[in-house]
Order: C-alpha cells, then structure tokens, then sequence
C-alpha cells in the first residue's frame, strides 16, 4: 500500500471474529461498508477507546469579556476618529483644539455650571452613544438642554440598530420615534441581536433563527433545518478495505410555516405611573368568546374586541384586585396560538444561576443531563440556568425551578424561555381530552381536526365552563453562542455553525469549536523561525500549517438525536496538529485533504451505554469536513451555515 495513504484500522476489532456470510447477511457493504451504523446490534463489535478529557462533571470555563473598550459599532466614524485623536490632561480639561469653541473648562467653577454642557454638541453626542438605554432616561431628567441630547432620534435609532444585525434599520414603525420603538421590545432586544438559540426540548432540540423585522415592527423566530438532496453514496478504494462514501448536499431554510417565536411591538399605552412597558398581567381566558384578540386579553388591555361589558368588567376585576406582578418576572404572551385548537405561548426572560447555585446542586457530579442545567457543560457560556423542560396536565400556576429576574439587573441577555400549553374549560377541556385522544388512537395526544369533531358534537355544551385547566404543558429554555465561538478567525478557520449527515436520523446542526490556544505556547506567527534548508515555498507552507492546524477541535450537536442528543460531542479531535496528524490524501475525492485523529461519539437508543470509537477526520477546507467512522466503514460530510443570509425578512 503507498505510503501516503491513510492507516485504517480494520472494521472489526481482532479478538471478535465474524464470517464474511454472517456480515452480509446483516449489513450489506454496498450500503453501509463495513457495518450498519442504524442496527445497534452491532455497536458491541466496535471497541471503545480511552478518551479522559470529556469530564462530564466538569462544566466548561466561563467566557471572559474583553477589559479593553471599544468604539461602538453605532458611532459615526467621524466623530469617533475625532475622538481617538483626543486626549485628556491630568486636569480632566480637553486639549486646546477645542477651547475657544464654547467657554474653556478650566474657568467655570466646578460648583456652578455642568461641565458636560460646555462640550461642542458633536461630543455631547458622543458621550450620550456610550451610555446605556437607562442611563439616557436618567440624564433627559436632568435638566431641559440634556433633555433634547438625550431624547434625540439618532441616539436611540443607534441603539435599535445596535441589537439588530445583518441589516439597516429605517423606520421605526410601528413607532412614532425610534425611542418608542426601542420602549416597544424593551427588555427583550438581547433576543434578535444574538440570533442563534438552541432548545433543551427533549433528545433532538432545536435551533432557532431570531431577527427584526422592520416592516412589521416585531422580533420573530423560526427553527432552522435542513434536508440533504442526495442520496446517493460510492465506494472509496483508497484503502484495504473497502470505504462508503455517503453523498451530502444540504438545502438549510427556515421554517416559515411555523415561527417559533413572536414578539409585537407594544404599541398601546400602559400609563400606570411607573414608566412600565410591555404586559402588566397574565389573565388566564375562560371562554371562547375572548379568542377574539388573546394576546390583548392575555394581557389585560383595554380593546374595542372585548366580547361584551360582563367580560370585559371580569378581567378588570381580576387586574385590579390582583397585586401588581414585576415586568420582568410577568410572562409575555405571544399570537402564535391557534382559536381551533386552543394552543397559547409565553415569553418568560431568565435569571441566570450564580456559580454558588452551581456548585451546591446535588446532581453536578452526575452524567446526562448534568442537573437540567442549560447550557450544558460541553459549550462554554457567561450565563446558565435551571433549563427543565415541564410537561403539566395540572391548572394550578406554573412554578419556577429558580426565581425568575426581580429586577433589569438579574436579566440574563443569554437565555429565554418559551411555554406552550392548550387551554380549555375544566369540563369541556377533560372532555374534550378524553374523546379526542381516543378518536386519535388512544396514543396520548390529538390534532385539530380531533377537536373540532369533538366541539361539533356537543360537548362545549353539555359540559360545563368552569375554570380553565391547562393540557400538554411544557417550558422549553433557550440559550445562545458567544459570537466568538462561532466566528472563524484566520488562526481559528474551523468555529463555525454546521449541518451534518447523520444518515438515517437526517440533517443536524453542530457548533464546531476550536478553543483558545494554551497560553503558554506561541500564537505569532512571526515567532516561527525559518530553517537553514527550507526554500521560500517550504517556509510559507510550515508556517501556514502550524498557525492553523493546531489544538483541539470540537463538534458539539446543537439538534440531536434519539441516540446521541442535543449538547453532546458528536466527534473530538485532541490536535489537528502536528500530535494528531495521520497524513494527507492523495486520491479522488479527497485530494489534499489532510487527516487527523478523532474520536466519534456513539450511544444506544436513549443516549444509553455511549462511548468513544476510532475515527478520522478529513480537513478538505475551511467551509467542509468528513468524519470516517471506522468501525462502521463509513464516510459523512459537513458543511458550514451561513446564518447570516437568513437575517433579512423576504
């Protein structure tokens, strides 16, 4: 065999011996090569290796943020270039350029005047972009010439566009003035401005693209998936046993049909003396007749929909008998209900856990899924929460695993949470359970088409209404990326978000991670030092490989599957390097592609008896992967996403 071709280790480990008639009468090689990776029969014959860096205990390191300051992204380069050429004198006085231009620092008393407004307005302007949304409320209640500064259009357009990226925000419709619109989704802005969400719902996840949509005024979300259009596989003969090579062009889209998410602007006025915005009360509906407008209802405000002047009294009752609920812990409902079926949504925000809550909860130590603590310890995140899933049957209130935020400064920007539940009187909703389960099978659930046969024949009638009884609850917590995990850098080509074949579970996507170098090795690329025999092009080469291919690699599933699910390593390459490297392909289709040593992750069904098996990793460049599943004799693929073309509304 040439030299230059890869190493690969037989499909079948040397002290179990299976009969060529045994092997294709259960997995024919022209599908699979060398086993079935669907039939989990034969995950025994595959050996396990060693693989003591995953501490499934040990949560990764938190991200640190950068000490240094920077120029918002915002700020008009004119007058942020005039700002880099300033300097202050130990005074606290501007330089001299800009004496003369309104009434010099150094003269006022410092008891007398505000220093601020003796700035030329161009920097007043400047100082205003640096400060927070709340810090311009404070400053406008100063005095009426910072009133004007801070109440300006172009600030707060700053601001909207700051958390919308991929786009230019012009209008601020539905909104009078950008200020309005930024109070319309206040504090909820963090959600489209970080656009990349994945689910603790179940084994398989799911993964959310949020953004802002102008035309509308709202902040949507949609789950993004992805379909291979090929089918087709071929045998790859570069080695002695023989390869198959499973063919892979993803198509990723949104799923239109369905958003996940959906949050209006609150446009109408919620004047109760305490500047609030957004929903100030969760009014559970208790007839059909308030289907009519449930997101104003839900939310206890006054509309021309109300069905009649009863209902409408009922529900200002209940708001002004009810003690006032905080903002920030109040859910925020969301029109994504259906009236036929009866299916509501709420917005809940998150607190997030302080590393003392962490560290005191009994199940750390433990494996999958490590205390529903989300994100899960395989990605590394500045905020985690309790992220247990909730499925209830019970009308009694939903309760927290952990408070939820008391107040704007235990807001988590890094994690929300949605619950869904269908809604019905508590003698038509058991009824209508009951009879629509068994016209669906009697297999625990029901469609729409159930529950309108069910409502035709009489039963919203005979039964009574009652207080409503919540079915099929569920809270699913969402958490998103750092954007440098998935940002690729010249050192860093691989970080990315990707979709891979998983073959007979479909299309899933993958956070690819190369994390940060050990400090103690060089990461300049001058630092390499030219050898004596190397010409010119052998220099360039080396130089090239050892900026970029080094330290570990890491592809984690953001959607999984039954067998190894969401959050998990699905491969692992300890160094891409010069440690891990096997050699580099030289025949069709691989050409050039350079190979490595990894680990691939495997699991029965329910993510049961998982291990670590032989596999190899083929770097073809910096936008596609294959991973060669040895044992199984196979070849995936992986491409990267761009999740960027999916920002701007169609």
């Amino acid at each position: 065999m040439d030299e230059n071709k890869p190493e690969m280790p037989q499909a079948v480990p040397p002290d179990e011996t299976i009969t060529e008639e045994e092997l294709l009468a259960t997995t024919p090689p022209r599908i699979w090569g060398g086993l079935d990776a669907e039939d989990e029969t034969n995950l025994h014959r595959l050996s396990s290796v060693s693989y003591e860096s995953v501490q499934n205990g040990a949560f990764a390191e938190s991200l640190t943020v950068d000490p240094s300051i920077h120029m918002p992204p915002y700020l008009d380069h004119q007058i942020a270039s005039t700002l880099r050429e300033q300097t202050w004198d130990a005074e606290g006085s501007l330089p001299g350029k800009w004496k003369g231009k309104s009434v010099e620092l150094d003269s006022l008393p410092s008891n007398s005047q505000c220093h601020l407004l003796s700035l030329p307005s161009e920097l007043i302007d400047a100082v205003l972009f640096y400060i927070s949304p709340l810090e311009l409320t404070r400053v406008s209640a100063t005095c009426r010439v910072l009133y004007n500064y801070a109440t300006a259009d172009h600030i707060w357009q700053a601001l909207v566009q700051s958390h919308v990226p991929g786009q230019r925000v012009t209008t601020p419709y539905p909104c009078k003035s950008y200020r309005d619109l930024f109070k319309a989704h206040d504090p909820r802005w963090f959600v489209p401005k970080y656009k990349i969400w994945f689910s603790d719902g179940d084994l398989a996840g799911r993964l959310i693209l949020t953004r802002y949509d102008q035309r509308r005024g709202c902040i949507e979300g949609y789950q993004l998936v992805a379909v291979s259009n090929r089918k087709a596989f071929q045998a790859w003969r570069a080695t002695d046993n023989e390869v198959i090579i499973h063919a892979f062009e993803p198509e990723v889209k949104l799923h239109l049909d369905k958003p996940i998410l959906h949050l209006p602007a609150e446009t109408h006025d919620h004047d109760s003396g305490a500047g609030h915005v957004g929903p100030i009360t969760v009014i559970p509906l208790h007839d059909a007749e308030n289907d009519t407008d449930t997101t104003e209802a839900a939310a206890g405000s006054s509309s021309s929909h109300q069905p009649n002047a009863a209902a409408t009294h009922k529900n200002m009752e209940t708001t002004t008998n009810r003690p006032r609920e905080n903002r920030f812990q109040t859910e925020t409902p969301m029109p994504l209900g259906s009236v036929d079926n009866r299916t509501y949504c709420n917005f809940m925000l998150a607190r997030p856990l302080e590393p003392r809550e962490i560290a005191v909860r009994p199940p750390l130590g433990l494996p999958f899924p490590y205390g529903k603590i989300w994100p899960p310890p395989t990605i590394p995140a500045r905020h985690r929460v309790s992220g247990a899933s909730v499925h209830r049957v019970e009308s009694s209130p939903f309760t927290y695993d952990v408070p939820g935020p008391s107040c704007r400064q235990e807001v988590s920007d890094q994690v929300f949470r949605i619950r869904k539940w269908m809604q019905y009187p508590s003698g038509l909703g058991l009824g209508v359970y009951l009879t629509a389960n068994l016209l669906h099978g009697g297999r625990g659930g029901f469609d729409a088409s159930a529950v309108r046969l069910v409502r035709n024949i009489g039963l919203d009638s005979i039964l009574p209404n009652r207080d409503p009884i919540n079915i099929g609850e569920e809270v699913a917590t969402y958490a998103t990326l750092d954007p440098a995990l998935y940002t690729p850098t010249p050192e860093k080509p691989y970080r990315g978000i990707w979709v891979g074949d998983y073959s007979g579970h479909g299309c899933e996507f993958l956070l690819i991670n190369q994390p940060d170098d050990d400090p103690d090795e060089p990461d300049d690329p001058d630092s390499i030092v030219r050898r004596e025999t190397e010409t010119d092009e052998e220099f360039a080469r080396r130089k090239h490989d050892e900026t970029v291919y080094r330290g570990r690699l890491e592809a984690i599933k953001l959607t999984g599957d039954a067998n190894v699910p969401r959050g998990e390593y699905t491969f692992v390459a300890d160094d891409i390097g010069e440690k891990g490297f096997v050699t580099v392909v030289q025949d069709e289709p691989f050409v050039g592609a350079r190979v490595v040593s990894s680990k691939g992750h495997i699991a029965h069904t329910g993510f049961l008896n998982d291990k670590y098996i032989e596999s190899q990793l083929l770097l073809i460049s910096h936008d596609r992967l294959a991973q060669y599943w040895v044992g199984f004799g196979h070849i995936s693929f992986f491409e990267r996403v761009d999740i960027d073309r999916f920002l701007v509304p169609e």
